[in-house]
């Protein structure tokens, strides 16, 4: 009796087994035709819940580190990444099929060009300004004359411009190259996440984060178009990450404990 039981048992891993390989085979041709998962993340100087960091040896660092990582380990696969400026640039790689996947702010345009799955966390965009402006709030912004800048080709960069009518809009490459013209005085404000924004308010002595936001959105994985596979397979792994503690503990080991997980989809 007890070998025919152990027996049954293992008759039923194998056949577990077999089918987790059929299924995940369809989204490993799809999201790793390379033998690679291609991986975009965004760098900036200070690391959040969307930026990496680049450490001495050039490996970047971060919470989409960790969930590229983990979810090339579901395919089995080696994860590379692409290190981009700002996620303008990744989803240009993602629509242009160099990259595989990617964790990018969810909006109309980008819909338009990437298939979108759950997202792991809400952000809202807002902006920076030096100690010795009078701008309090967003409505502040809009006047003649005021320079407000943003990451080009972004979510952030076209919320600015569909609130602001009257200011200037600065498109800039980088958060790194954003945060220079603040403190230079070649811009009177700087538009990002809340979030992201923080860092740099503490390292720039009185300034401040405006009251007020550009646009609410979450930051969500992504993959090209016309790849059914993957974008299911993807969708799972996230639901599945936030379901089980994995984006909670990836935010934890980037020191973000106050971060709040997207709420299940």
């Amino acid at each position: 009796m007890g070998q025919l039981l152990i027996r049954g048992i293992l008759l039923v891993s194998i056949a577990v087994t077999a089918a987790v390989a059929s299924d995940v085979a369809p989204a490993t041709k799809e999201l790793a035709s390379t033998g690679k998962l291609r991986i975009g993340v965004v760098s900036a100087p200070k690391a959040d819940v969307f930026f990496v960091v680049k450490d001495a040896d050039g490996k970047p660092r971060g919470v989409t580190v960790d969930l590229g990582d983990e979810l090339a380990r579901t395919l089995d696969v080696a994860s590379e990444f692409f290190i981009a400026h700002n996620s303008g640039e990744v989803t240009d790689a993602l629509e242009k099929e160099l990259i595989d996947v990617a964790f990018i702010p969810v909006d109309d345009e980008r819909r338009k060009r990437v298939e979108f799955g759950p997202a792991y966390v809400l952000f809202e965009s807002t902006c920076l300004v030096l100690g010795s402006s009078d701008f309090r709030t967003i409505s502040d912004l809009d006047r003649p004359g005021v320079r407000v800048a943003g990451e080009a080709n972004t979510t952030t960069i076209r919320s600015v411009a569909r609130v602001l009518k009257l200011a200037t809009i600065v498109a800039v490459p980088s958060v790194g190259e954003a945060i220079d013209m603040l403190r230079s005085g070649k811009v009177d404000a700087f538009a990002l996440g809340r979030n992201a924004l923080a860092p740099y308010q503490a390292e720039i002595p009185g300034s401040r984060i405006l009251d007020g936001h550009f646009h609410r959105t979450g930051i969500a994985i992504a993959v090209p178009k016309n790849r059914p596979a993957a974008l299911a397979h993807a969708s799972a792994f996230l639901k599945e990450a936030k379901a089980s503690g994995l984006v909670r503990r990836a935010f934890d080991k980037a020191g973000l404990q106050s971060t709040a997980v997207a709420p299940a989809e």
